[in-house]
């Protein structure tokens, strides 16, 4: 699992020569706009609900940006989610069923693609299914050569685009802060996310960007296909295989997906340098990350090559 790379300092944290091995999604951007930012808000927090893992989520999804007026297609304020699934399939049907529960349901909101259909070439359905909400007195509209839908409802006019472009993405790039407490963890784990937050293309789709239960492929259960990662829990020392020091007791994982490998890359260069710089010499002992000896996905990060 390690590089032959020696290990690097920053900031007095050692950096583990080891790589985080992220795999092939599917992927889509939504730009969700609204009367005013507030309602726009809303909207993307509902529809990112219960999108943490596709272990059981079935789709990964986080805000990733805020948008002024002059950003999205309707001059209005908004913000764009980013959305991932282990299929196109799978990506089409959890799409359809959050916008329609979560985007469609907020008052003044209007929903479009975010990407740009001469890159991305192949369609999700969204309004195209969404329409029959209308129960016939929908209404198509062609403007700049993309169709829309206008839905009638309660406020007003619910408007959805017919199509919306999706692309390749990466799941699963991730690092690991390792410190004496929670406390350390904690405070590295927040710097890191507050570091990456405002990068385009990248998304942290774990509550508040953090995770405490990293996972291994497999379990004990045959039901389960991950459990919990044993070799970083500190309470398991001296019962399974550790990886943690005698002063390491606490861990949290960040996780990200991203549209493209330099945008996981840099997303990574810049939280883990921000947990360095903010907690080296105060608590955070190292970074490593998660991998399965590539044989999980082709993606490889490794930390030696983000960092040096």
């Amino acid at each position: 699992m390690n590089d032959s790379a020696e290990a690097l300092e920053i900031n007095g944290v050692r950096i583990e020569p080891t790589f985080a091995e992220a795999f092939d999604m599917k992927a889509t951007r939504l730009v969700i706009t609204a009367s005013d930012a507030e309602w726009a808000e809303q909207a993307a927090r509902a529809i990112s609900g219960f999108g943490t893992s596709v272990i059981d989520c079935k789709l990964e999804i986080d805000l990733e940006q805020r948008l002024t007026a002059a950003e999205t297609p309707d001059g209005r304020p908004g913000v764009s989610v980013l959305a991932f699934a282990m299929s196109a399939d799978e990506l089409q049907k959890q799409i359809v069923r959050r916008a329609g529960q979560c985007v469609l349901t907020c008052p003044t909101t209007a929903l479009f693609g975010g990407l740009d259909p001469a890159v991305c070439p192949k369609r999700l359905a969204l309004g195209k299914s969404l329409r029959y909400f209308g129960d016939g007195h929908q209404i198509s509209k062609l403007f700049g050569g993309r169709r829309y839908w206008r839905i009638p409802v309660m406020d007003g006019e619910f408007i959805c685009e017919h199509e919306v472009p999706r692309t390749d993405g990466i799941g699963g790039g991730n690092f690991l802060l390792i410190a004496r407490d929670l406390e350390s963890a904690s405070r590295a784990a927040r710097a890191a996310v507050s570091a990456i937050e405002p990068l385009a293309d990248v998304v942290l789709p774990f509550p508040g960007g953090v995770t405490r239960s990293g996972s291994k492929i497999g379990s004990k259960y045959k039901s389960l296909v991950a459990s919990t990662n044993d070799a970083f829990c500190p309470t398991l020392r001296g019962v399974t295989p550790s990886r943690l020091g005698a002063a390491d007791n606490a861990v949290l994982e960040i996780v990200l997906d991203g549209l493209s490998e330099a945008a996981i890359a840099h997303a990574m260069r810049q939280g883990i340098s921000a947990a360095c710089v903010c907690c080296g010499g105060r608590g955070l002992h190292a970074v490593t990350a998660g991998n399965y000896g590539g044989k999980l996905g082709r993606h490889h990060f490794h930390l030696s090559e983000l960092m040096s």
